[in-house]
This record gives C-alpha cells, sequence and structure tokens, in this order.
C-alpha cells in the first residue's frame, strides 16, 4: 500500500468540512490535540497518582460526622 496522497487528503479534508461543517472544525481539532495530548501523558513515566486531597477530604468529612 502506498501512502496517502496530496489528492487524497484533499478529498479528506473536503469530506470531513462538509460532516463536521467548517464552524466546528476548529473545535474538532483543538479536542483531537487534547486527546492525543493526554493519550500520550497517559503513557508517559508520570504515573503517580495525588492521593493527599482526597485523604483531607476523607478527614474533614470524618470531624464532620464526630461533630
Amino acid at each position: 500500500m502506498s501512502c496517502i496522497g496530496f489528492q487524497e487528503g484533499l478529498i479528506i479534508v473536503f469530506v470531513i468540512t462538509l460532516v463536521v461543517g467548517a464552524s466546528r472544525l476548529p473545535l474538532l481539532g483543538e479536542s483531537l490535540g487534547r486527546s492525543i495530548r493526554n493519550f500520550k501523558k497517559g503513557f508517559s513515566g508520570d504515573n503517580e497518582i495525588d492521593v493527599t486531597a482526597r485523604s483531607r477530604i476523607d478527614a474533614g468529612e470524618d470531624e464532620d460526622r464526630r461533630s
């Protein structure tokens, strides 16, 4: 199989513009970029989960229940 050529690329962009609409095309690009960024972030080495905020919330709920 060969790569997508210039003409095929133009046809794909034209069809996407017809389906989505020209006014929503920037929003589509923005959401696609955000999705790719989050996907890459998920695969990076930063797999730590911040549990300190949840711990403080749980502690606050316990204090309210005791009162």
